[in-house]
C-alpha cells in the first residue's frame, strides 16, 4: 500500500474488527489459548494436508448460537457475523497474524494526516445474482450508517466519514472530517449490492427481508436457506473472483445445547465445532484417539457481567465493586472451566498492544465487600438480605441457554452473593430471545455475557454515553472525562501516545466497575478428521473457510 509510510505501519499495527456478543466460542466466549496435542499455535492449518485440495463435499457446522440476520451493519451477535462472513466480502480482511490484506481492495493510500483516503477495487467481482459490485456499491454500503434513519449500532465505525464518492467502477475516494487512527477496519463490513436495497428506506432497511430470506453478497457462498432454530445452508458460489469454494455446501446447525454439540461432534454428525471448557478432555481424548483434530489459541474476548446502570441498584460505584469483591472469580475459573481461563481487570485482552496491566483490581474478599454495601447505605433486613429506602437488593441475572459455563457461573454467582445477603435470581434464555431483551429492549438488571473484541482496541463502540440508546453500550455507562479520552485516542496516529490515552481509559472504567471482568477464555475448536484447510484465527472460527476441503 502507498501513502504515509507511519500512518500505514499503524494501521497494520492497530487492525479492527467489528466487536460481537460470542453466544459460545472455545469457552463462553472466545480467547487465547494453550496448545493442545493436535492443535496450533502459529496460525499454521491443523495438520499438513496429505494431497491436493479435493473439490466437492457437505460440511456440518455445529453451534449453539443461533443467528438473528446476515448483514454486518445490523448485526451484533457472533453467529450472525459468521454466516455473513460467507456471504459478503468487505474491502480488507486482516489474516491469521492479523495483518491487513486487500479483499475486494486491490490497493489503498492515504493522505500525509490520514484524512483522505483512495480505494481500488478489484476488477471482476460479481453478486450473487451475476450483477458486478462497483465503486457504486461500497459509497451506498458506507453512506447507510451516515443517515438520520439508521438503526443499527455501527454509526460510530462511520462517522468520521465527511464525503466519500466514486470515481469511475473501481475506485473510491473517502475524506475524513478528522484523522481516524481504526478506520483501515472500517473498510472489513461486508459489501452490498445497491441494485437491490436502493430504493428500501434507511428507516426500514434494518427490518427488511433482504436480511433473512434472501441475502445477496460477494462472497465465496451463496444462501440457501434459513430454518429459524434449525439450521443455515449455503452453497459455493460458482463465480467468486478469488475461485469457486473447495467445499459444495456449508450447513450452519443450531443445536440446543453444548452437550449435544459434543453427542454430535463425537459421532461425526458435526464436522467442526466450538469446545467449551468442560468437554476439553473429551475433545482431547478424541483427538488422541485420531477421531478429531483440535485446535487451540488465544483469542481476542472476555466474558463478563454487566450491570444496568439504568437501574438504581447499580447505580453507586461503591456497590458495583463489592459486587466484583464478593465474586470469587478465581474459583469460577478452577471449578467451571477447569483452570481454562486467566483473571479479566479490564475491556481489553492481553493480546493488544493496548493492554495496561496497571489499573485498579478489585480482588476476592467478601469482608471488604461488605462495608463497601453499607457505606453505600445497604444493610440487612430480617430475612438476611440487603435493603435501602424499604427496596430489597433482589435482581435478576440473565445469561444464553446451552453455555454450561455461563449457566454454571449463574449458578455461583446466585451463592456466592447470597453471602454478603444479595439475592439472585438467575435465568436462562434462547439466545435470539435474549440478546434482543439485553441490546434492543435493555430488559435487563445483569447479565453474564461475552465480547469477541475488535483488533483495534478503540473502547468508544461499547463505552462512550452516545453508544447507550442505540449502540452497544446496553449497560449505560458514562463518564464525561472518559468521553473525551475516547474522542481523542482515534485521532492520534501515534501508537506509544494513543497507548497511553487508551490505557487511562482501561484505568477509569477498571475503576467504576460497569463490568465485573470475569476471564478472559481460551478458543478450542474440533475438526473432523478428514476437514483440511482449516487454519487458526485469533478472532474468527471460520477464517478463509473458502479454502476448507474434505478429504474423500
Amino acid at each position: 500500500m502507498k501513502g504515509n509510510k507511519k500512518f500505514h505501519l499503524l494501521l497494520v499495527l492497530t487492525f479492527v474488527f467489528s466487536l460481537f456478543l460470542a453466544a459460545c466460542n472455545a469457552n463462553p466466549d472466545s480467547e487465547e489459548g494453550n496448545e493442545g496435542n493436535n492443535g496450533t499455535d502459529d496460525g499454521e492449518a491443523t495438520e499438513e494436508a496429505t494431497g491436493e485440495p479435493q473439490q466437492g463435499g457437505d460440511i456440518i457446522v455445529g453451534s449453539i448460537g443461533a443467528p438473528t440476520l446476515f448483514n454486518d451493519l445490523y448485526s451484533t451477535d457472533i453467529s450472525s457475523s459468521d454466516i455473513s462472513g460467507w456471504l459478503y466480502d468487505g474491502l480488507i480482511t486482516y489474516d491469521e497474524n492479523l495483518e491487513p490484506k486487500g479483499v475486494i481492495a486491490k490497493d489503498w493510500e492515504t493522505s500525509e494526516d490520514g484524512t483522505e483516503w483512495t480505494i481500488t477495487l478489484n476488477e471482476g467481482i460479481t453478486f450473487h445474482d451475476g450483477e458486478p459490485l462497483t465503486a457504486d456499491d461500497v459509497v451506498f454500503t458506507y453512506s447507510i450508517p451516515l443517515s438520520e434513519d439508521y438503526s443499527g449500532a455501527r454509526a460510530s465505525d462511520f462517522e468520521k466519514i465527511e464525503s466519500i464518492e466514486a470515481e469511475g467502477d473501481t475506485t473510491v475516494k473517502i475524506k475524513l472530517s478528522e484523522p481516524y487512527a481504526p478506520f483501515l477496519g472500517t473498510l472489513s463490513y461486508g459489501i452490498l449490492p445497491e441494485h437491490i436495497l436502493k430504493d428500501v428506506p434507511i428507516a426500514e432497511l434494518g427490518e427488511h427481508e433482504f436480511n433473512t430470506k434472501n441475502p445477496v453478497g460477494s462472497g465465496p457462498f451463496k444462501f440457501v436457506e434459513w430454518k429459524e432454530g434449525q439450521y443455515v445452508k449455503v452453497e459455493a458460489f460458482e463465480d467468486y473472483f478469488q475461485g469457486r469454494p473447495y467445499l459444495d455446501t456449508i450447513t450452519y446447525k443450531i443445536v440446543p445445547d453444548a452437550n449435544a454439540l459434543m453427542t454430535q461432534v463425537q459421532a461425526g454428525d458435526v464436522h467442526e465445532a466450538a469446545v467449551q471448557s468442560q468437554d476439553l478432555a473429551t475433545a482431547q481424548k478424541l483427538a488422541d484417539e485420531g477421531n478429531i483434530n483440535l485446535s487451540t489459541e488465544l483469542s481476542l474476548a472476555y466474558t463478563y457481567i454487566g450491570w444496568n446502570m439504568a437501574n438504581d441498584m447499580f447505580k453507586d460505584e461503591k456497590v458495583r465493586q463489592a459486587l466484583t469483591m464478593a465474586i470469587d472469580r478465581e474459583s469460577i475459573i478452577e471449578a467451571v472451566l477447569g483452570g481454562d481461563g486467566e483473571i479479566a481487570h479490564i475491556p481489553e485482552s492481553p493480546l493488544s498492544w493496548a493492554y495496561n496491566e496497571d489499573v485498579p483490581k478489585f480482588d476476592y474478599n467478601v469482608e471488604e465487600a461488605k462495608k463497601l454495601l453499607e457505606e453505600a447505605g445497604w444493610t440487612p433486613g430480617d430475612d438476611g438480605i440487603l435493603q435501602k429506602d424499604g427496596k430489597k437488593f433482589s435482581f435478576e441475572l440473565k445469561t444464553n441457554q446451552g453455555n454450561k459455563a455461563r449457566e454454571q457461573i449463574a449458578q455461583v454467582t446466585q451463592e456466592q452473593l447470597k453471602e454478603v445477603g444479595i439475592e439472585v435470581k438467575p435465568t436462562i434464555m434462547e439466545w435470539s430471545a435474549f440478546i434482543e431483551e439485553v441490546t434492543e429492549k435493555k430488559d435487563f438488571d445483569a447479565v453474564i455475557l461475552g465480547w469477541s473484541l475488535s483488533t483495534d482496541p478503540d473502547p468508544t463502540a461499547l463505552w462512550h454515553s452516545k453508544e447507550i440508546e442505540a449502540g452497544l453500550n446496553f449497560v449505560a455507562f458514562s463518564d464525561p472525562d472518559l468521553d473525551k479520552l475516547m474522542e481523542e485516542n482515534t485521532k492520534v496516529l501515534d501508537q506509544e501516545e494513543r497507548k497511553d490515552i487508551i490505557g487511562q481509559i482501561q484505568a477509569g472504567i477498571a475503576e467504576q466497575q460497569p463490568y465485573t471482568f470475569l476471564y478472559y477464555p481460551n478458543d478450542h475448536y474440533a475438526l473432523a478428521a478428514n476437514l483440511k484447510g482449516h487454519v487458526h484465527h485469533p478472532s474468527s472460527e471460520f477464517y478463509q473457510i473458502e479454502k476448507w476441503w474434505l478429504e474423500q
